[in-house]
């Protein structure tokens, strides 16, 4: 009789606490706004490769402290995956750790997030760089990646010596090819006797690859490369530093990505300062996850949707620095950008070599 009295009691638990967690379903957890905190867990690249991860750790932080809210369980932090068997184990220890929203930064965490977000249907996610359908507590973050990439283009085709470019991208991916394609695009539309060659590193944590790629470009005429390659993308700066130091007189450049690479240019040499930057295509990851966090904190997650960010949107462009773009060329870009925002123009998104 006692045992049938504790197992009637149990259920009645069981079922109150699965109404109560069914009513709080609607809102998940961030209907409450007092405690609110949000975590991100970073693809393999780190949380200073200097683009994409670093970018979306920005701009955490900036909406953490707008918010004033404490950095580490509670208030915001991160989660570094080292490699890719990390994703799922990070995810569960942000739900673990109580966080209400939690980021996968880069489109090799689709699955992880898929898997994760299926168990913990009361707890909200968002996947950057990729779509996630039928899951109505995952929110897919998107760029126009195309558009931007387009915009340095036009500065890579109009700024070129030789007519030889380089692009190097981290993964032969649909995403990465975005980036490709506008940016061959832009090239093209700009100056149609320029080449576009585009390799692909198969990894965005491999610095070395990236510097010997870019070796490789720059021994066979290629003097602008833009890579979309998040860590491996350093070692073509640090390629086109050692380049300069042998020889300052040279026209030899990148192209940043992700934010605002300028300073990842700097070198000197015989005590004069070059850098080697002549521009980024900026995707603003930072602003993307302000966005999405201020939505989610106010009651608003929009779960099981799309939000796509372009030039329209203030998500993609170049970056503020232009020291190294002439004036002529500047007003180019801002005419084609024009002309991008009012659909005049058609942007591929594979390229077509």
């Amino acid at each position: 009789m006692k045992k049938r009295k504790i197992g009637l009691a149990l259920s009645l638990v069981l079922a109150a606490g699965t109404l109560l967690s069914a009513c709080g379903s609607d809102q998940g957890k961030s209907g409450d706004k007092s405690k609110f905190s949000v975590a991100l867990v970073t693809d393999v690249g780190g949380i200073d490769d200097k683009s994409f991860n670093q970018s979306a750790w920005e701009g955490l932080q900036k909406f953490g402290q707008d918010n004033n809210m404490k950095k580490g369980t509670g208030g915001y932090t991160y989660f570094q995956s080292n490699s890719s068997s990390d994703y799922t184990t990070n995810l569960n220890a942000s739900v673990r750790n109580g966080f209400n929203l939690t980021y996968g930064i880069g489109y090799n965490l689709t699955p992880a997030v898929k898997q994760i977000a299926a168990q913990r249907k009361n707890d909200d996610f968002a996947i950057v760089d990729d779509v996630i359908t039928g899951q109505n507590n995952v929110a897919s973050i998107t760029f126009k990646e195309q558009e931007g990439s387009f915009l340095v283009g036009v500065v890579a085709g109009l700024t070129t010596k030789t007519n030889k470019i380089g692009f190097i991208g981290g993964t032969d991916s649909d995403l990465i090819n975005k980036f490709a394609a506008g940016f061959q695009a832009g090239v093209k539309a700009v100056n149609p006797k320029a080449n576009v060659q585009i390799q692909f590193a198969g990894a965005f944590d491999n610095a070395s690859k990236g510097q010997s790629m870019a070796a490789a470009m720059y021994q066979t005429g290629d003097d602008i490369i833009y890579h979309a390659a998040g860590a491996t993308g350093i070692g073509v700066f640090t390629e086109a530093k050692n380049l300069k130091q042998q020889d300052p007189s040279r026209n030899i450049w990148v192209i940043g990505v992700d934010r605002d690479q300028y300073d990842e240019g700097k070198v000197t040499v015989n005590n004069k300062q070059y850098d080697v930057t002549l521009t980024s295509m900026v995707k603003h990851v930072d602003k993307a996850v302000i966005d999405l966090s201020q939505k989610t904190k106010d009651g608003k997650f929009p779960g099981g949707q799309q939000i796509e960010y372009g030039l329209k949107q203030g998500g993609v462009g170049i970056a503020p620095s232009t020291e190294n773009i002439s004036k002529d060329v500047l007003k180019q870009v801002d005419d084609w950008k024009q002309k991008i925002i009012n659909g005049q123009v058609n942007i591929p998104t594979k390229p077509t070599n």
